[in-house]
């Protein structure tokens, strides 16, 4: 069935605007694989970014307005456009030059991969079709109908009909004309009268928002540029954040009856801050909400009365975060008030929201990480992690008790699904891990009970073995890492092993389902994930222990980990490769410098790399916002010497380093490219210099290999794209650990 509605003039102003893809800000780990296709590789999926840790932009805290906002630095310096122009035709002709030398070494060493990769994409492509074919698109239950997503369709479908077929197509982007956009959030307006839809490219952060009058014959009622994220405060009126150069820091609201107006109704002046919206669960409040990476601050807007001026629940203070749910009269915060500064479930009457009248509901225990947290109208639902493992904590409000359910042990991520309606009976969730596909389960209020859901049935893998580690850093803390293998093989200190770290951010490393790592292990690999300080997967301390000053633990941690596993005879170094992405860079890069020894592959996606020359540019977008996760070297001179004592980029030497395999991308504005190339460029100095040293016959050079895409981003790619990547990836680790992977085929060592 074919949409609905007109879009010749829709598809020549979107045709005209620049689509963003996935917001992730520089710390978070690219997704290669969408879960969710039923048929062929999918090139969209509905993502929510409520819960994002994006937290971007800094001056004086958020203010209402009520009419437009001018802001200006004062006291800053302008330098001689002269002096500046010549400076920037400088840099971008270094840049262009660099950026072509690239090139032209990639378009020599690419033909040697092309039969490995090859093979590898074929293989992906087997094993993608295997396990996304009997999975389902999430379904958002709205009253008697189901909204989901499928192939860049949106449908509609009664709830009884949903599972046969029946669905009507309320909106398509081939329609449109647009092959690289894909949906990325969804949002129904409450009486289903409109849909909002934001969509995005891969190759630019911006997402344009579209909004459809729904009925017989859905129309496109106004289409927004710029969007990050959007809410419906009532059945016709929106209010929406709007994002440019990485930076959220405007609420505006707009109306589509009657009195048809848009106005600016908050503004964020603080750079360290980054806005978003969300709706209570039971849609009483639309929150705004101000981050920053070290505290938060929410106003309350009235659904009963969208168009009064938002109220502050409580002003930010320094290290406190929090969250906001409302439940009859009663506003529940996720807080890290008070002490131990880890989160706990307090509540406050809504007349008297500030900090002093919170009451403690919940606390959580230490060393847990909470993954997330979902309201319903007698219950709450916390999704945790302690010790590697998942539970499911089940807080009744009626007879306040708690109920802990831990979750199979296979697991290690978990993606709640949407629950539109906070009255529903059954929270609905996946399970996952790098090796088993998503799996879905439901717990029930009534039964108290968990429940294996047969339907989309998917055989969790049952020749691979995880087991969970415990490696002692120099200041003698205790590292989780989680390892995998195939139960089938044998002598594990002669198999190849794929470390995989990021501790940045407070963010876990992203241990969803991936088909290449289903594919590494039935071929014999080993992998190693290790939770280093720096991330989350421990609770907020286990990121306060490893940011700013304290970096250097998560690559002491690093260096524990890979030496306990080749310890106890897992892999050894010369079969040891190290893979990271984004902020995972910089640690991954600061072990080559300091421990080369101990890997013999690295490879890297759009790595941060250069720290201390990108935390001194103040005009790039993340920079100021990044002060607060990395220091600030400008105004801290111990800070700059901490930052040069481990930064890659500023401690490369003359050394046997490991082969190096890197994917960057043209037009990334979050990790930039300037300081990759150079980066490449130093490394593959000091690999030639060292060598020129040590000429003797036969010695082992190391391959430094930069791979610039013009295409895709920082942030999510397509299933195409990313396959290419990934194939790419594995097929230099391959020839790397050439006898490692393939004894039977080589005899000769690798160089």
């Amino acid at each position: 069935m074919k949409v609905r509605m007109c879009c010749a003039g829709l598809r020549n102003l979107l045709q005209g605007l620049r689509f963003s893809a996935k917001y992730y800000s520089k710390h978070n780990l690219p997704q290669t694989m969408c879960p969710y296709s039923k048929s062929k590789p999918i090139k969209c999926c509905i993502l929510d970014c409520s819960e994002s840790t994006c937290t971007h932009r800094t001056e004086p805290p958020g203010s209402i307005l009520p009419c437009r906002f001018f802001s200006c630095k004062e006291g800053t310096k302008v330098p001689s456009k002269r002096k500046q122009n010549t400076s920037r035709v400088t840099s971008d002709l270094l840049h262009k030059n660099l950026l072509k030398s690239e090139q032209e070494n990639w378009n020599d060493i690419s033909p040697t991969y092309k039969a490995v990769t090859k093979r590898i994409k074929g293989k992906l492509e087997e094993l993608h079709n295997m396990y996304t074919r009997n999975s389902g698109s999430p379904r958002m239950r709205f009253g008697e109908n189901v909204y989901f997503e499928e192939n860049g369709c949106i449908f509609l479908a009664k709830a009884d009909d949903v599972d046969e077929g029946n669905a009507d197509i309320l909106f398509s982007i081939e329609d449109l004309g647009l092959s690289d956009a894909f949906i990325q959030r969804i949002r129904i307006s409450p009486d289903q009268s409109y849909m909002a839809i934001s969509l995005k490219s891969e190759n630019s952060e911006e997402a344009t928002c579209i909004i459809m009058k729904l009925g017989n014959f859905p129309v496109v009622e106004k289409v927004i540029p710029s969007v990050f994220s959007f809410e419906w405060a009532a059945n016709d009126v929106l209010y929406y954040t709007t994002q440019k150069n990485l930076k959220c820091q405007n609420v505006f609201m707009t109306t589509f009856t009657y009195q048809k107006h848009t106005k600016l109704v908050y503004t964020e002046q603080d750079a360290r801050f980054f806005v978003d919206l969300y709706c209570t669960k039971d849609r009483r409040f639309l929150t705004i909400n101000s981050n920053s990476k070290t505290t938060s601050e929410v106003w309350l807007v009235d659904c009963t009365h969208p168009f009064e001026s938002p109220a502050l629940v409580q002003a930010r203070t320094p290290g406190v975060f929090y969250h906001i749910e409302h439940r009859k009269e009663q506003l529940y915060i996720l807080t890290t008030y008070g002490e131990p500064a880890e989160y706990k479930l307090m509540k406050a009457p809504v007349a008297c929201s500030g900090k002093d009248n919170w009451q403690l509901v919940y606390a959580l225990e230490k060393k847990t990480k909470l993954v997330d947290f979902e309201m319903f109208s007698d219950d709450c639902i916390m999704f945790l992690k302690n010790a590697g493992h998942l539970y499911l904590n089940v807080i009744s409000f009626v007879s306040h008790l708690v109920q802990s359910i831990q979750l199979p042990t296979w697991a290690c991520e978990f993606e709640l699904e949407s629950h539109l309606e906070h009255t529903t009976s059954t929270c609905y969730f996946q399970l996952s891990s790098p090796v088993h596909p998503p799996k879905r389960f439901a717990y029930s209020f009534k039964e108290n009970s968990l429940i294996e859901q047969a339907v989309q049935e998917v055989p969790i893998i049952t020749n691979c073995h995880t087991t969970r580690l415990l490696a002692k850093s120099k200041d003698e803390t205790l590292v989780p890492i989680t390892v995998f293998h195939n139960k089938n093989s044998k002598e594990l200190h002669r198999r190849p092993l794929l470390v995989h770290v990021y501790g940045a951010y407070g963010i876990d490393l992203n241990m969803s389902f991936k088909e290449e790592k289903l594919m590494l292990i039935e071929e014999g690999w080993i992998l190693a994930y290790c939770h280093v300080r720096g991330g989350g997967e421990q609770g907020l301390s286990w990121h306060r222990d490893g940011c700013q000053r304290n970096k250097l633990k998560g690559l002491h941690d690093l260096r524990a980990c890979i030496m306990l596993l080749h310890e106890l005879g897992i892999s050894q170094p010369k079969h040891t490769a190290l893979a990271a992405a984004s902020a995972g860079g910089v640690l991954a890069g600061a072990l080559c410098n300091t421990d080369p020894a101990l890997i013999r592959a690295v490879v890297l996606q759009a790595p941060f790399v250069d720290v201390l020359n990108t935390m001194m540019k103040t005009h790039l977008p993340l920079t100021i916002e990044e002060q607060e996760e990395w220091g600030n070297p400008l105004e801290d001179e111990i800070c700059m010497k901490y930052i040069k004592s481990y930064c890659p980029y500023q401690n490369i030497k003359p050394q046997c380093y490991p082969s190096v395999f890197i994917t960057a991308y043209e037009n990334d504005e979050r990790t930039p490219l300037m300081g990759i190339l150079q980066y490449v460029q130093k490394l593959r100095k000091a690999v030639l210099d060292h060598a020129s040293r040590k000429s003797k016959k036969g010695n082992w050079i190391p391959n430094i290999i930069l791979d610039v895409q013009a295409n895709g981003s920082h942030c999510d790619s397509s299933w195409e794209h990313s396959l290419n990547e990934v194939a790419r990836h594995l097929a230099f680790l391959s020839r790397e650990l050439e006898e490692v992977c393939h004894p039977q085929h080589h005899s000769k060592p690798c160089k």
